[in-house]
């Protein structure tokens, strides 16, 4: 399998067109998983924790239409993913089974357009730091499982500057500090440049109203992590905007 970095909107993507068309057809092309491991930016934590089978959706989120909060998305268990997890991290990174968190909105969001019967197991694994090098090793030692067909998938959102947003329309015009950093990301992943965009903290421009909290743009480096070579670089699958933010993803072999 390969592995994915996605952005994964807000709930009123499963109402966007475009959007879920886009998922739903990259899915399409996918070999079917045996499993999807996800890293949301929605649940930052450490030691690194996994989600409990059978737990609620995790509702964070406020001021869209309480329909969204009412959703499902049961899938079957992913107890033995879980093990096999828990058992590929070194002493020194311990592994929580959390015995009630379910899957939160950059989880179930975008999975529920990708695969909607919910008939693959979903694992998610919380975000345990945001230090790119860190990540790239957590993605390491996750590599192996797609030899086993679990698909990896880091979802985020490449700018997420949503204090700085003026126009809130669908098809709003991406301000400057997101098409920049759009821009500068799209270019560092075409060349497979890890470096640059390990440093993007003081090398993107359009920082830090791109990013005003990081934890939708660090997944990329799990995923990263998890390519066979992550300086090869991947197929940029999505891209464009939604509400002026970069809606670019990636697929690495």
């Amino acid at each position: 399998m390969p592995a994915l970095y996605i952005g994964h909107g807000a709930p009123p993507l499963l109402d966007d067109p475009l959007w879920s068309s886009q998922l739903a057809a990259w899915a399409g092309d996918l070999p079917r998983p045996t499993a999807v491991l996800i890293v949301s930016a929605h649940w930052e934590s450490a030691p690194v924790m996994l989600s409990a089978d059978g737990a609620p959706l995790v509702y964070d989120f406020g001021g869209f239409d309480p329909k969204y909060s009412q959703m499902t998305y049961r899938t079957p268990p992913a107890a033995a993913l879980a093990r096999r997890v828990a058992a590929m991290m070194p002493d020194s990174e311990p592994v929580h089974q959390h015995a009630s968190r379910g899957l939160d909105h950059g989880a179930w969001v975008p999975l529920s357009i990708m695969y909607p019967a919910g008939d693959v197991p979903v694992l998610q694994l919380s975000l345990p730091t945001h230090d790119p090098v860190r990540l790239m090793e957590l993605g390491r030692r996750l590599r192996p499982l797609r030899d086993e067909g679990v698909l990896i998938i880091g979802s985020g959102f490449l700018t997420h500057g949503l204090p700085f947003l003026t126009d809130w329309s669908l098809d709003a015009k991406a301000p400057g500090w997101s098409s920049e950093f759009d821009a500068w990301a799209g270019e560092a992943l075409a060349r497979g440049d890890v470096d640059e965009l390990a440093a993007y903290g003081t090398r993107a421009p359009g920082m830090p109203y791109a990013h005003p909290t990081v934890e939708h743009f660090t997944p990329l480096f799990v995923t990263l992590g998890a390519a066979s070579d992550p300086e090869v670089p991947g197929d940029q699958v999505i891209d464009g905007f939604w509400l002026g933010l970069s809606k670019r993803s990636l697929q690495v072999a």
